[in-house]
């Protein structure tokens, strides 16, 4: 284990590593003029388009767990650099829809290439990218991302 790991809690982990990712992907994507938050963005929005989708930017921070009010923010830095383009919803003219641009697209598919590169590094002490303990960590994390927090109810071992 790392420094400062022994006897750590599950969420002081989850914190540390999720502070680990950040930090490299925002050092990977930096000379393709992107940050982490952004990455996260166009990295998602690709792979809608790629399904057919032309998302708004409220189902987009859907997708990637980012707050509506962020994603208008780095959708607007992102049309400012030429990277993608907001334009209105024909069937609701509240709605904002995002589309990567051809340069966009160009950048979008270099840094996934250089993610995915950092993601077979972390994955590798667990057997890569394939392997049946990564597919079991996966699964782990999908569970815990979908379980519902509450910040406001009681631990049920402060009620006993």
């Amino acid at each position: 284990m790392s420094n400062g790991s022994e006897g750590a809690t599950p969420g002081f982990l989850v914190w540390r590593l999720s502070m680990k990712w950040r930090v490299a992907v925002d050092r990977a994507v930096a000379p393709l003029g992107l940050t982490h938050a952004q990455y996260s963005l166009v990295a998602s929005l690709h792979g809608m388009q790629r399904s057919g989708e032309r998302p708004s930017q409220r189902r987009l921070a859907d997708h990637t767990g980012l707050e509506p009010l962020y994603v208008s923010k780095l959708a607007r830095a992102l049309e400012t650099a030429g990277l993608l383009e907001r334009t209105r919803d024909p069937r609701d003219p509240r709605a904002v829809q995002l589309a990567l641009t051809e340069q966009g697209q160009e950048v979008t598919r270099r840094a996934i290439e250089v993610v995915h590169g950092l993601l077979q590094q972390l994955l590798d002490p667990l057997g890569g990218l394939d392997s049946a303990r990564t597919r079991e960590f996966t699964r782990d994390l999908t569970i815990l991302l979908d379980t519902q927090l509450d910040p406001f109810s009681e631990n049920e071992t402060e009620q006993s």
